[in-house]
Parts: C-alpha cells; sequence; structure tokens
C-alpha cells in the first residue's frame, strides 16, 4: 500500500485540518521540508506539535528543532489560554524534537537569545502578540533568516475564529526591521 498512517496524516493536515487558519504553515513545511521552527505564541502548543509533527515525516532521520516563545505563565487571562512553562515542555518534548522554550515577549525573549538561536527555517507568529512588543521584534527576527526561510504572521486573533496567517516574505521583514531602527535613531 503507497499510503502509510504518517503520509496519510500529513494530508489530512495540510488539506483538512481546522482550524483551516493553520494550513499554509503546515504546507509549507512539508513542501519545503522546514527543520527549524520558531514559535511566537505557544498558546496551547496544539499548532506546534502538529508543525513538528510534519517537519519530522517531511525531513525523514534529520531532527527537528523547535523554539517556542511565550509568556507561559505570566499571559494575561484575557488572552485566552495557555500552558505553563512545564506543561508545555513536557507535551512537546514528547514529540521526540530538539525543544527550546523561552519565556518572555518577542522582544525580551529574542533580544536575550538570537545570538543562540542560529538560522530558523520558519517563524510563526500568533495574532496574541502586542503588536507594540512585536514592532520592536522585528531587527531580531531578521537575524534569524535566511534566503529561503518562511515567516508566517496571524492577524490580531478575533473572538469567533482563528484570523488567517499572512506570509510574509524576506525584503517585508527587512522593512519591517528597518522601519523599528528609524524610529530608534528618531526617537
Amino acid at each position: 500500500m503507497w499510503f502509510n498512517s504518517v503520509r496519510l496524516r500529513c494530508l489530512f493536515l495540510t488539506r483538512l485540518s481546522r482550524p483551516a487558519a493553520y494550513r499554509p504553515i503546515y504546507q509549507a513545511i512539508r513542501r519545503h521540508s522546514l527543520r527549524r521552527i520558531v514559535e511566537v505564541g505557544v498558546g496551547t502548543a496544539d499548532r506546534a506539535t502538529r508543525m513538528i509533527e510534519i517537519a519530522s515525516a517531511a525531513g525523514g532521520a534529520e531532527q527537528v528543532f523547535y523554539t517556542g516563545i511565550d509568556l507561559f505563565e505570566l499571559r494575561p487571562a484575557q488572552d485566552g489560554t495557555g500552558l505553563p512553562l512545564k506543561m508545555a515542555h513536557r507535551t512537546l518534548a514528547a514529540t521526540g524534537a530538539k525543544i527550546r522554550l523561552l519565556p518572555g515577549d518577542a522582544y525580551a525573549a529574542l533580544s536575550r537569545a538570537v545570538n543562540m538561536l542560529g538560522v530558523a527555517d520558519l517563524v510563526v507568529i500568533a495574532g496574541d502578540q502586542d503588536r507594540a512588543t512585536l514592532a520592536k521584534a522585528w531587527p531580531y527576527i531578521d537575524r534569524l533568516l535566511e534566503d529561503r526561510s518562511q515567516v508566517f504572521v496571524q492577524e490580531p486573533v478575533s473572538d469567533k475564529e482563528e484570523a488567517p496567517y499572512k506570509h510574509v516574505t524576506r525584503i517585508e521583514v527587512r522593512q519591517l526591521a528597518a522601519s523599528t531602527s528609524q524610529r530608534r535613531r528618531a526617537a
């Protein structure tokens, strides 16, 4: 039988899974064999476990490296549910990927860790992130990328459904990083 359960599962995740907003991310992982994932806004880790699952299937024996940035226990109640740091690590470690979790907002975590993270194949930014903090983090996100890297940013989350993810090109990331640098110099 040419369809095994892993292929069938990946086909389901990339074409039929819910919420549909995550499908472009899953498709990019499968299409480009993305192995080094940085996610800003881990939440309940459902998206992370699925991304790791697809990356593991797409890359064969290669190790998947996952870095999650989140407020974890410091997440305000109005920002929805999330996992505590220990629970997130336990959940994600079960996937078999090499896991690194960084507590804090995008700016604080990336400013501390950007040099040790190396190049990311995929950066996913959840819609629940504070936009002002995210704006300050773009120069650090730019440092994580190479030409083949993929970046997906979710529009601010609405209460009713998951907002779509927008693919952000390398040029757009550089422009966002440059505009942040210009604002700092002007201040």
